[in-house]
């Protein structure tokens, strides 16, 4: 992964980017699981808010692919669409773990 380009982008330090992402990962990691909770129990208000959260930390640290998700299931909230949740949140999951593997 590219944290020193996303860091730079912040203007930051590798070091201290490394340790917001530390932060951001455990963030994100809870939001997921209210999102799936969220979905699991229809509840589009609580799925929209985790979603969004979701969206703009990902999006303000630059990783764009997770924000364009969590935009995706933030709409699919709004819209009362709970389809396909649960390979939207094993995805979200996934590119996490990549980040969080890659730390």
């Amino acid at each position: 992964m590219a944290f020193k380009e996303l860091a730079d982008k912040l203007g930051l330090k590798e070091e201290q980017f490394r340790e917001i992402l530390k932060t951001f990962i455990s963030t994100s990691l809870s939001d997921i699981d209210k999102l799936r909770t969220a979905y699991e129990n229809k509840d589009a208000r609580s799925a929209i808010e985790a979603a969004h959260s979701l969206k703009g930390a990902s999006g303000n640290l630059g990783f764009m692919d997770i924000s364009v998700i969590a935009r995706n299931a933030e709409e699919s909230a709004r819209s009362n669409n709970f389809d396909g949740l649960n390979d939207t949140v094993a995805l979200l999951k996934e590119k996490l773990d990549l980040i969080r593997k890659n730390l």
